[in-house]
């Protein structure tokens, strides 16, 4: 079992940062994957970055070039920071986990990102 808390939504005006933490009860070095998606009302949820246990990154075409993703082991947390924030960036945003030798994904509770235009 991982337990994952998401933290550092909020309300920001388009073009200012962001930054989104996710703190797993667990070792990080034991995840094969983490991430984030989001899910705007009315929308499907989707995918906005990955990282890998080795730190291979990949990111939603959305938001290359304006969000990085970022962990720290000794913390057992995975950053994303937003920049350049648009409107459309509004969604509840969600840490996922797939720890090594599963295939189960394991959810956090999801902190809200509002840009104000």
């Amino acid at each position: 079992q991982v337990q994952l808390v998401e933290s550092g939504g909020g309300l920001v005006q388009a073009g200012g940062s962001l930054r989104l933490s996710c703190a797993a009860s667990r070792s990080i070095i034991s995840m094969n994957v983490m991430g984030w998606y989001r899910q705007a009302p009315g929308k499907q949820r989707e995918l906005v970055a990955v990282i890998t246990g080795g730190g291979s990154t990949n990111f939603a075409n959305s938001v290359k070039g304006r969000f990085t993703i970022s962990r720290d082991n000794a913390k057992n947390t995975v950053y994303l920071q937003m920049n350049s924030l648009k409107p459309e960036d509004t969604a509840v945003y969600y840490c996922y986990a797939v720890p090594i030798l599963t295939t189960t994904n394991y959810w956090g509770q999801g902190t809200q990102v509002t840009v104000s235009s």
